[in-house]
């Protein structure tokens, strides 16, 4: 080895001593939990697009109650409820539910 190795061997070294005593990095923000939905937080049943919009909307009530969905967002993702419910009421099924999935898919829900 020559003597021109040693400097950036010893900055090296220097280095890995400096890393090995460090602490662990800390999470800036701690974790949130899973579970935001109240003990007494019952899922609406039903089926077709009536159960659809009334899971969607209970869903949406339980997240703004969590504090998980800003004011802009809900009273869109609200209106987008009331279109589905609409055109549930209408009774085109297909087309309700259809809304109401796109509209979980545009907000990054499950559909």
């Amino acid at each position: 080895m020559s003597i021109r190795a040693l400097p950036p061997l010893c900055g090296l070294l220097l280095l890995a001593a400096c890393n090995a005593n460090a602490p662990p990095p800390q999470a800036a923000v701690p974790p949130a939990s899973p579970a935001y939905a109240p003990s007494n937080f019952q899922m609406p049943t039903g089926s077709g697009c009536a159960g659809d919009v009334a899971r969607w909307k209970a869903e949406q009530e339980n997240e703004r109650r969590a504090g998980q969905v800003g004011d802009s967002v809900y009273a869109q993702i609200q209106g987008e409820i009331a279109q589905a419910d609409g055109a549930c009421q209408a009774g085109r099924d297909g087309e309700a539910r259809s809304m109401v999935a796109a509209s979980k898919r545009k907000h990054g829900y499950p559909g």
